[in-house]
């Protein structure tokens, strides 16, 4: 098995979301909003109707409901797999959102200066959830049980146990605090940073290792792990992999 390319439309377009619900992909992209592919990336068709803003940042699902994060539009709701979209933005005091997270009722914004937000019934309502959070730029939200970890740009990674209700600071062994993008396989949280690799805890975020052999791009914007392998892709566009099994002896 191989790559190929599949941006039919969206080609030239920079991709920060995608989620997948059912059959249909929905890629979130910087100006040209939402597109959707029923079959697998060969084809894609926008899925902007409502949406008032698109830049959008980041993509989340909870149940049947399909959530946009955008940039300066704050945060769009489809309840129809991205037929149309409507803004809820109630309380929500900052509407440039960065990162999306979904645990049960609960719907997580991460936003660019105001912190992380919480609404408990699908974003009807919203209340900033920051006691604890020394670093109000949130570049990504990602959960692991009942962990909720926000990676800030200049302050490094935090963790709430209890729905946002209080941060804590998990930085231990963590050299570069300027975080760009966190990602979970298992137990494992990797963290891809502004300049200094990539860093890796087994403990929940509570010390941190570079595992950085081999990159020579330290400006890492996207992660993803999957099949035995971790993915990151650099400012300069390049997709660099490694294999797990080459950190066995730390995971």
């Amino acid at each position: 098995m191989s790559w190929k390319i599949t941006n039919d439309k969206v080609k030239d377009l920079d991709v920060f979301g995608l989620t997948v619900t059912g059959s249909n992909v929905f890629a979130g992209t910087e100006g040209g909003g939402i597109f959707l592919s029923s079959n697998n990336g060969e084809t894609w068709e926008p899925s902007n109707n409502g949406l008032k803003e698109l830049y959008v940042r980041a993509l989340v699902i909870s149940g049947s409901n399909l959530f946009a994060g955008t940039i300066g539009g704050g945060v769009f709701l489809s309840t129809n797999n991205g037929e149309s979209w409507r803004m809820i933005n109630n309380g929500l005091t900052n509407t440039d959102v960065f990162a999306l997270a979904a645990s049960g009722n609960n719907l997580f914004a991460g936003t660019v200066g105001g912190g992380v937000f919480l609404s408990t019934n699908n974003g009807a309502n919203w209340k900033e959830s920051n006691t604890g959070l020394r670093n109000k730029y949130i570049s990504s939200l990602t959960i692991c049980g009942n962990n909720l970890f926000a990676g800030t740009d200049g302050a490094g990674v935090f963790v709430s146990v209890n729905n946002g209700a209080t941060w804590s600071e998990v930085n231990s062994g963590l050299t570069n605090r300027r975080i760009i993008v966190l990602a979970l396989s298992g137990r494992n949280l990797f963290a891809g940073t502004y300049g200094g690799g990539i860093f890796l805890s087994t403990d929940y975020g509570k010390n941190w290792l570079e595992i950085n052999t081999g990159l020579t791009e330290q400006y890492v914007n996207t992660l993803a792990v999957s099949d035995g392998h971790i993915y990151a892709r650099t400012h300069k566009g390049n997709l660099w992999t490694r294999p797990l099994s080459e950190m066995a002896d730390i995971l």
